[in-house]
């Protein structure tokens, strides 16, 4: 009985073992069979965000399904964050010997999705990104100048000085205009509450310093955008996505309605028929 046991320890923990990848910049979830979509969740958010969308899509699809360290309980790492999990990405993807790779992604995870494109068109086959720009910073800071994003700024020591509870009332705020659907709210808030806060700070630095708007002309392969429309209204969301997309040569476009940035939780049966309709 013993020898039973200890076998079926062993096999759990190797089944364990081949389904979840743990590097220092990320964990990744694997489900499915089938050609590899890589899914990337947004900033603060765990992999999970994306549950729903992977029930689906791991019925046809290999699923890898990304927390990126800070996030989730995947534990932070040193900065720079986001230029350590671009090239861990290209490491896992050399590693496992992937190719055609289907890349769908959310805000952050989508830009990711763009920048990774750009530098190598050669291992991926399409991007679906969801409510993503090439450039947050340009969105959010006039007079945007990437190179004047530093990390030793009054506002990031002041963030990393914030008392628990003035981030969390900051983070409820931040989750109400981000998500229509009340149900939500407080999921996005714990996420954003529970990333870890240095990660929170630079982390979104490194994002800000992110512009990838002249870059995306070296993207070959066919990219698809899926917008949210609230709460700016539909005119002025085209008006920031033409102006953001137009070094990107091949893209469409489809604009959720009635949707802010969380598009998987105010139109969940939207966004899961516009990814389906393009993988088919």
């Amino acid at each position: 009985m013993k020898t039973i046991k200890f076998k079926l320890l062993i096999l759990t923990l190797f089944i364990s073992a081949s389904v979840i990848s743990q590097n220092k910049a990320f964990e990744v979830t694997v489900t499915g069979k089938g050609n590899p979509i890589f899914l990337f969740p947004g900033f603060t958010c765990p992999g999970e965000v994306w549950d729903d969308v992977v029930n689906e899509l791991s019925k046809t699809n290999e699923c890898h399904v990304f927390t990126f360290a800070g996030f989730g309980d995947v534990p932070a790492i040193e900065k720079p964050w986001l230029p350590k999990i671009k090239n861990e990405i290209t490491a896992y993807i050399s590693d496992k010997n992937l190719e055609n790779i289907i890349l769908i992604g959310h805000s952050l995870g989508g830009t990711l999705s763009l920048w990774l494109a750009a530098e190598d068109n050669e291992s991926f086959q399409q991007i679906i990104a969801v409510d993503a720009l090439p450039s947050t910073g340009a969105l959010m800071i006039p007079n945007y100048n990437s190179d004047m994003i530093a990390y030793d700024t009054p506002y990031n020591k002041q963030m990393i000085s914030m008392s628990s509870k003035d981030f969390e009332t900051m983070a409820s705020q931040m989750a109400s205009g981000m998500v229509l659907n009340e149900e939500k709210k407080q999921v996005i808030k714990d996420w954003i509450i529970n990333t870890d806060r240095e990660t929170y700070v630079y982390g979104f630095t490194d994002l800000l310093k992110l512009d990838l708007r002249e870059d995306i002309i070296k993207i070959k392969i066919p990219v698809l955008l899926l917008a949210a429309t609230k709460p700016y209204g539909e005119e002025t969301v085209k008006m920031t996505y033409k102006d953001q997309y137009k070094n990107l040569q091949d893209y469409q476009i489809k604009y959720a309605k009635d949707s802010a940035h969380f598009i998987m939780y105010d139109q969940p049966e939207w966004l899961l028929e516009a990814i389906k309709s393009e993988l088919e």
